[in-house]
């Protein structure tokens, strides 16, 4: 695989907004670099892409997924004083997002840029600021517009169920590494993209039928749960949860052997054991 390739759409696929919702523009990006490699994407109507692949053999439909969606937040009511108050989407610390730029996405196209704060920001002037709770209500994004109330705001075309993307301040280090926001799953997504990039310099196929599939609501749990037609075995590429005792790291392949609601299929990981066992990979099952 060319890793060049993989880090250079890496980067585009980072920098272009996709909070969970709103991934439309990811996955045209997709698709016009599945068109360039000589491949089709088509968009179920949920807009997730599905590029469907000939195998060198007859047989049942393959299917490899990774989601374009991200996490995010969307604006949910305007602050007295021009402030926005904003709700998740998706899974996650305000503590990890405090103090993070992003862009407002209004409904007729206007962009807006702010910054993501608590309401208690400076130690110079509240005496909770550094233990004032980190949740929802206490939460605000600050515009980089001159504004003094919700009407201003409104002029602005910012409304209650507007986008808000956090940006990825995508970084590739002189030593190797990728840094960014969204690597879940964008680093995933980027991979099977990287994948059609070989199959075409390489002029080969996979051994079966199979569909490379990109969905959009991954970051609420439900982005793979209309699975392409045919399918006979389903593999998510995502990423792998480190940290307590799952015994893992980046450098390592994650199998995930369960979720929270229960086990994955015990032929389809133990396959996938072997494999890596097969390749000399080091791998962790990892279960939540």
């Amino acid at each position: 695989m060319n890793t060049d390739y993989l880090i250079e759409f890496l980067v585009k696929l980072l920098n272009t907004p996709s909070p969970t919702g709103m991934a439309e523009e990811a996955v045209d990006l997709c698709a016009e670099e599945a068109g360039e490699l000589g491949f089709a994407l088509e968009r179920t109507p949920k807009g997730a892409g599905v590029i469907r692949l000939e195998g060198r053999e007859e047989g049942d439909l393959r299917v490899v997924s990774a989601h374009v969606d991200t996490l995010g937040a969307m604006v949910r009511s305007i602050n007295k004083s021009g402030t926005l108050r904003i709700t998740p989407l998706g899974g996650y610390s305000f503590h990890s997002v405090e103090g993070e730029y992003c862009t407002v996405f209004s409904r007729r196209g206007e962009e807006t840029r702010g910054t993501i704060l608590s309401k208690h920001t400076s130690v110079h002037v509240y005496d909770d600021a550094r233990s004032f709770k980190r949740e929802e209500k206490n939460m605000e994004v600050r515009l980089d517009v001159e504004v003094s109330g919700r009407d201003d705001v409104r002029e602005l075309g910012i409304r209650s169920g507007d986008f808000v993307a956090l940006d990825p301040r995508v970084e590739v280090t002189r030593t190797g590494f990728v840094k960014s926001r969204h690597l879940d799953d964008k680093a995933g997504a980027a991979v099977l993209m990287a994948l059609l990039e070989h199959y075409r310099e390489t002029d080969t196929r996979p051994r079966f039928p199979t569909a490379l599939y990109l969905t959009t609501y991954e970051e609420v749990g439900h982005g793979a749960s209309p699975v392409p037609e045919g399918a006979r075995e389903f593999l998510a590429v995502d990423m792998g949860a480190m940290g307590d005792d799952l015994g893992t790291e980046e450098t390592m392949v994650s199998i995930c052997a369960k979720d929270a609601s229960g086990p994955y299929d015990r032929r389809m990981t133990t396959r996938l054991v072997d494999l890596a066992e097969k390749l000399d990979l080091p791998r962790v099952w990892w279960s939540s």
